[in-house]
């Protein structure tokens, strides 16, 4: 089983380069299900339902949030209705929708999606080491689903590594999100969990991190409030991690980056 995990989509860029590259790479690389990190898809703050659902339309089969889920309103009474938009499990427990998704993808298989956020320099929320753990004991590998995939979204590196060894042969994938920055750390650790500690952005990198450049540098300079940050609406780069998941054990076999238009180098897994 193929699984391919799509990074922040930052605003219209990140949005058209999955819209215009997506559908050719699920068929060229064969892949069965797709997941993004859909935060900040909505003018690079929040999801709007009509935007949830033309990347539905367009190829992807589950969507993460995170520290932005609430930014655009109509999206809290649409979750509950959508529960392929999955907000972080460790938000305070009557969050509307819900921490994970079992969905259905090619071959029939059943791939449980968990959305997590960090605590370290983030805002303060339940323990994520915790409530996974409890999540796991009642959904297992190779029993209750075939794989298993974490979007564990946050800011420092050394909380997204913890999680990936704490959870190391429990899921398929840690994945990490938030930073906007593709990390190069991307392997399968010891016991058979992929790993990368951030898979980047669907976006614009002529940017500050998705961002207009000017209202960023502008606010480090000043110290000042002034310019709204926009998203940047250059050329976009479609970010993501393709995994190649063991179809009896829901154990990772193989991890590669996959990078392709914009301003980043592009690198397309060579799998037969």
């Amino acid at each position: 089983m193929r699984i391919l995990f799509l990074g922040d989509i930052v605003g219209r860029s990140g949005r058209e380069v999955i819209y215009s590259r997506l559908p050719k790479l699920k068929s060229d690389l064969k892949i069965d299900g797709v997941v993004a990190n859909a935060e900040n898809a909505s003018h690079g703050f929040g999801l709007s339902p009509m935007i949830a659902q033309d990347l539905f339309n367009n190829g992807v089969d589950a969507i993460t949030l995170g520290n932005h889920s609430w930014d655009r309103k109509d999206l809290i009474p649409y979750i509950d209705k959508e529960p392929r938009i999955i907000r972080p499990l460790n938000f305070p427990p009557k969050s509307p929708g819900s921490g994970f998704h079992i969905l259905t993808v090619a071959k029939q298989k059943r791939v449980m999606v968990i959305n997590l956020v960090g605590r370290l320099f983030m805002e303060p929320m339940d323990d994520p080491f915790r409530l996974i753990n409890e999540l796991l004991t009642h959904n297992t590998l190779a029993r209750g689903v075939d794989a298993i995939l974490v979007d564990m979204h946050a800011e420092a590196t050394s909380e997204k590594t913890a999680l990936a060894y704490y959870l190391d042969g429990r899921v398929s994938a840690v994945i990490g999100t938030h930073t906007h920055t593709p990390t190069s750390d991307h392997r399968v650790l010891p016991c058979g969990t992929a790993f990368q500690s951030d898979v980047g952005m669907c976006g614009d990198y002529d940017s500050v991190i998705g961002m207009q450049k000017e209202a960023a540098i502008n606010r480090f300079v000043t110290k000042m409030p002034g310019m709204r940050f926009s998203p940047a609406e250059g050329k976009g780069t479609l970010c993501g991690l393709l995994m190649q998941i063991n179809d009896s054990s829901g154990l990772a076999e193989k991890v590669s980056p996959l990078r392709v238009g914009g301003q980043l180098e592009e690198t397309v897994p060579n799998w037969s």
